[in-house]
C-alpha cells in the first residue's frame, strides 16, 4: 500500500491549477486525489486536465471524504481561516494559501483549530524552501558580507481587472497582503528577528479602495528593510541583502521559474560573482516537505507560529497608514 499522503484541493485557482498541483503530483510522497469546486463543471474541467480522480461540486463534499487525507487551500485571501478550520475539524491536515489570514485576531482562531483537532497546519510560504534563499541565508550567517545592514525589496505586476480577488477589499485584496507578505518574510528571515516598529505610506485606488502602491521601512535590531510592492506598476522583482561588507541579489526572487536554473550574485571586496542553482519546482519542495512532515517526518515548512509573527507587521503596517506614522511592534 503506497504512503503517499492523499491530497485533496479547495477550488480551481490558478496557482493551484497551474502551479501546485503540477508540482505535487511529480511527488514520491504525495498524490492529488481530489478538487471541489463550487462550480462542478468547474471542478470536472480541472479533474479532467490534470488527471485527478475525484471531482466534487461543493467544498463540504471534499472535506467529507474519508480518502482525503490534507486539504491545500488555495481560495481568496478572506475564505482562507473559516474553510482551514473546517478542514481540521473533519480531520484534514491544511497548507493554506499566504497571507494566511486577514490579521492577527484571524491567525490565532487557527492556531486554536490546528490545537484544538491535532493536525497538521502551515502556510504556503514555498520562497522559504527553494534553494536559492537557504543557500543566501548561509552566505549571510557565514559572515561573508559582514553584519547585515539593509534589505531592499520589489515586487510587482500589473491588473485592474476588477473581478480579480486581489482587486476586491472585502475579499483580502491588495498589493500588501497580495506581494508585501512577501517582503516582509524576507526581511524576518534574513535578520532573524521581528521589527521594533514600522512606518509606511500607501496609495489606494480610487475605484477598488485596494492598497495599489505601498512602501514600507521596517526597523530591525541590526538594520532596516525598506520595500516597494504594487499591482498597478510594470511587473518586477527584486531583492538586495546588504551587508557592510558585501551584498547579495537574488535575481529572481518569488517566481522562480521550475524549468530553467536560477541565480545570485554575490559582491564583496573581491568581486562580483554569480552562483547557479539546479532546476527545482518550489512548489514540489514545499509540498514534499509538508508531506513529510504529516507522516511524522520534520516539521511543517513555514508553521502557523510563523505566520501570526507576518501577520503581525502587515497589521502594523496597515495601522501606520491610518495613524500616519510610526507604529511599535
Amino acid at each position: 500500500m503506497s504512503d503517499k499522503v492523499r491530497w485533496g484541493v479547495l477550488g480551481a485557482a490558478k496557482i493551484g491549477v497551474e502551479k501546485v498541483i503540477p508540482a505535487m503530483q511529480r511527488l514520491e510522497s504525495a498524490e492529488i486525489v481530489a478538487i471541489a469546486s463550487r462550480d462542478i463543471d468547474k471542478a470536472r474541467r480541472a479533474a479532467s486536465s490534470l488527471g485527478i480522480p475525484k471531482a466534487y461540486g461543493s467544498y463540504e463534499e471534499l472535506l467529507a471524504d474519508p480518502a482525503v487525507e490534507a486539504i491545500y487551500n488555495p481560495l481568496p485571501n478572506h475564505l482562507h481561516v473559516p474553510w482551514s478550520i473546517r478542514a481540521a475539524e473533519a480531520g484534514k491536515h491544511v497548507l493554506v494559501e499566504k497571507p494566511v489570514s486577514l490579521n492577527v485576531a484571524e491567525c490565532r482562531t487557527l492556531i486554536e483549530a490546528r490545537d484544538r483537532t491535532g493536525v497538521k497546519m502551515g502556510e504556503a510560504f514555498m520562497v522559504r524552501t527553494h534553494p536559492q534563499w537557504i543557500h543566501a541565508r548561509d552566505l549571510l550567517r557565514s559572515g561573508e558580507i559582514g553584519r547585515l545592514r539593509s534589505i531592499a525589496t520589489a515586487f510587482s505586476f500589473y491588473g485592474r481587472d476588477p473581478a480579480n480577488v486581489r482587486n476586491i477589499l472585502a475579499y483580502g485584496g491588495g498589493g500588501l497582503m497580495d506581494l508585501g507578505c512577501y517582503a516582509v518574510q524576507v526581511a524576518r528571515y534574513f535578520f532573524g528577528a521581528e521589527p521594533a516598529r514600522v512606518v509606511s505610506l500607501i496609495e489606494r485606488d480610487p475605484e477598488f479602495k485596494i492598497d495599489s502602491l505601498a512602501s514600507v521601512l521596517l526597523d530591525f535590531p541590526s538594520g532596516q528593510s525598506l520595500f516597494t510592492c504594487s499591482m498597478q506598476m510594470f511587473p518586477h522583482q527584486r531583492v538586495q541583502i546588504i551587508g557592510d561588507k558585501g551584498r547579495i541579489e537574488i535575481e529572481i526572487p518569488f517566481n522562480a521559474p521550475p524549468d530553467r536554473p536560477t541565480r545570485i550574485f554575490v559582491h564583496t571586496a573581491a568581486g562580483l560573482r554569480s552562483e547557479e542553482f539546479p532546476i527545482c519546482d518550489q512548489y514540489g519542495i514545499q509540498g514534499d516537505l509538508f508531506s513529510k512532515a504529516v507522516r511524522g517526518h520534520g516539521d511543517v515548512p513555514t508553521p502557523l507560529e510563523d505566520s501570526i509573527r507576518n501577520m503581525a507587521v502587515l497589521d502594523a503596517i496597515f495601522q501606520s497608514e491610518r495613524e500616519g506614522g510610526w507604529v511599535p511592534l
